[in-house]
């Protein structure tokens, strides 16, 4: 553990409670993409099965129980919750995110780091995580209006990610042999998918404007 880990993953809880804010205070989850969050929730699943089986810690154990948790709860209150549901914009969030799936655990089952089962879905959480955000950016696209919640909950979670990328920058020069070079990838990845939005998230910060992402 170190000071870029603990940040990135207080950054990430943030983004969870950001919008777990905005579904149980406003019981809305406009401009919030299904499709992302029922990526999350595979990714997660997929990640955390060693929960059952390897104890690292109880902050750990915690971190992993809250994003599984919160993950399923934010996908069942956009599909089910009898106000939150009202405010899907189904008609706008339309990529196919489950062309996603195969292509990622094809890619897990090639490149990864040992060939067992535990290890194939751990690789395959990570490409799929690099990707999953793809629908929640092109419905804020689509969309253009972006409220303060849903651009704080996207924020905080490329900022996640590019805390982790200095977690790892600094576990390289302070560890000996700590190279992960699919883990290192994917979450550049990850973190690039977000420059167009932290562009104008930034512009619009500065000149105190309304966020909106060109279509």
């Amino acid at each position: 553990m170190n000071i870029f880990r603990l940040a990135g993953d207080m950054t990430h809880l943030a983004s969870v409670l950001v919008l777990l804010l905005k579904i149980h205070t406003i019981k809305s989850c406009a401009g919030i993409s299904l499709k992302t969050q029922e990526l999350y929730a595979i990714v997660f699943a997929a990640r955390y099965l060693d929960i059952f089986t390897d104890y690292i810690s109880f902050y750990n154990t915690v971190m992993k129980l809250i994003f599984l948790g919160s993950s399923f709860s934010i996908v069942w209150y956009i599909k089910h919750h009898k106000i939150v549901r009202r405010s899907y914009d189904k008609d706008q969030d339309t990529f196919r995110h489950y062309f996603l799936l195969l292509p990622c655990l094809l890619l897990a089952l090639v490149i990864n780091e040992k060939f067992t089962f535990m290890e194939v879905i751990w690789t395959f959480s990570l490409y799929l995580e690099a990707v999953a955000i793809l629908p929640q950016l092109v419905l804020l696209q689509r969309t253009r209006n972006i409220d303060n919640l849903t651009g704080q909950y996207v924020f905080l979670l490329g900022g996640y990610r590019a805390l982790y990328i200095l977690n790892w920058i600094y576990r390289y020069f302070t560890e000996p042999h700590y190279v992960h070079w699919i883990t290192w990838i994917s979450g550049l990845v990850q973190t690039l998918l977000y420059a167009d939005f932290f562009y104008y998230y930034f512009q619009s910060w500065k000149n105190n404007m309304k966020l909106q992402l060109p279509a």
